[in-house]
């Protein structure tokens, strides 16, 4: 096992393309140095400037702090921002002693060499669902803990539907799915919106149809793969989805859905409060052949940056186990809005709110982006998706061929 002091290394390039990922999943940015004193005061990072000190989310790190004897000096960035500023603050050996960091990031910074694993802190990890803690694996070690997840889902509106004679029971699959936006489209209302931008959240939100469809990333031209693609593009030429979704972001997206005129709109989590009160309901997005698509995992994980004084390790693991632990995930980390990451937790959630049920399904079904020890390939891939999506929806080419460009890339990098 390599020592904390000598993990530290040179930011390679494939680290540094991969600070391009942004997570889209619902959190977004301060700014101070992470410089600390022996004197008990620890750092502490995250991507939520909109929580101030004030917050309850400020306040159950305040309490855990106390917890483990120490204060904490938090300061919360932009998630596009978080990164690149972790990336840098760690090559010049002056990381914060607890990151908590977007998924996609992690395996970013273990490359660099900047995290340390939650098996050298003794983080506990058993309880988490797999599908979730995926994000940070890393060639099998493990090297944060998920403070919770969010996914996507599919929303409706039952006004629309109803008055469409839709009965979302039916909803089961592709097939279904088509047949009820068609009927809605006939009665005068609106199919579907979604993000199809080119960028990272437009990948996102695709991956859902992708990996329903029952393509995997590591083969972009398969059939199954053009099979996704074609129900986009379908969706547009037929206008069964508006043009809009081109250039929509999620949060754009959702200002058309709550126009009451479209009957479905995929978005996440973090809209649940909004949509129950426009009344809209959710069910998990539906795979091709039926099922709950595996949508992406967002949200992000508490890791302990490399140090150079290695006893800082053992409070900031206290910290973060007490951040991660049932009570404080479920009675107050939920102001996050965020699903949790371990069964005993999702049941008390559920025993809490009863809505929670089809996200906790949602959540379940998913899986990491960077799974399948993708790591810093997966920014590579996912540019080359969402340039295939757009290249489709916008006619300059036909699906087969902008995923086999999107696949000749890949290969080619």
């Amino acid at each position: 096992m390599s020592t904390f002091t000598t993990r530290h290394r040179t930011l390679g390039t494939a680290a540094l393309a991969a600070v391009a990922v942004g997570v889209l999943a619902g959190c977004s940015g301060g700014v101070t140095g992470s410089t600390t004193e022996a004197s008990g005061t620890f750092t502490f990072w995250d991507p939520y400037p909109q929580y101030d000190e004030t917050s309850e989310w400020a306040k159950v790190i305040g309490s855990c702090a106390a917890d483990a004897g120490v204060t904490v000096e938090r300061t919360g960035f932009d998630t596009s921002d978080l990164t690149s500023r972790a990336l840098l603050s760690g090559q010049q050996g002056d990381s914060p002693d607890i990151l908590l960091i977007d998924n996609p990031a992690v395996s970013t910074l273990v490359e660099a060499g900047l995290l340390t694993s939650a098996g050298e802190n003794n983080l506990e990890v058993g309880d988490v669902a797999e599908n979730i803690l995926g994000a940070s694996v890393v060639d099998g070690e493990t090297y944060g803990v998920p403070i919770g997840a969010n996914t996507l889902a599919l929303y409706y509106n039952p006004q629309v539907l109803s008055a469409a004679g839709v009965d979302i029971s039916s909803v089961e699959d592709w097939v279904t799915l088509n047949a009820a936006i068609e009927k809605v489209v006939a009665s005068g209302k609106k199919g579907i919106t979604f993000s199809a931008i080119g960028t990272e959240e437009g990948s996102f939100q695709f991956l859902p149809w992708y990996w329903g469809s029952g393509a995997e990333l590591t083969e972009l031209d398969s059939a199954d793969a053009v099979s996704a693609v074609q129900l986009w593009t379908d969706w547009v030429s037929k206008g069964w989805a508006p043009n809009s979704v081109i250039n929509n972001t999620q949060t754009t997206s959702w200002e058309e859905f709550l126009t009451g005129e479209f009957a479905f709109a995929e978005n996440g989590t973090w809209q649940k409060a909004a949509a129950a009160e426009a009344g809209y309901e959710v069910i998990p997005i539906p795979a091709k052949d039926g099922g709950a698509a595996a949508a992406p995992t967002g949200g992000e994980f508490l890791t302990l940056p490399v140090q150079s004084d290695p006893s800082r390790y053992e409070k900031s693991a206290q910290i973060v186990s007490c951040l991660t632990s049932t009570d404080n995930v479920v009675d107050t980390d939920n102001s996050l809005n965020y699903i949790a990451a371990t069964p005993e937790a999702q049941q008390a959630q559920l025993a809490e709110d009863a809505t929670l049920e089809p996200w906790i399904e949602a959540v379940n079904a998913a899986q990491a982006r960077t799974g399948d020890n993708l790591g810093t390939r997966y920014p590579v891939i996912s540019e080359q998706l969402w340039t295939a999506v757009q290249n489709a929806l916008t006619g300059v080419q036909s699906p087969q061929d902008a995923l086999t460009a999107a696949q000749q890339s890949v290969s080619a990098g």
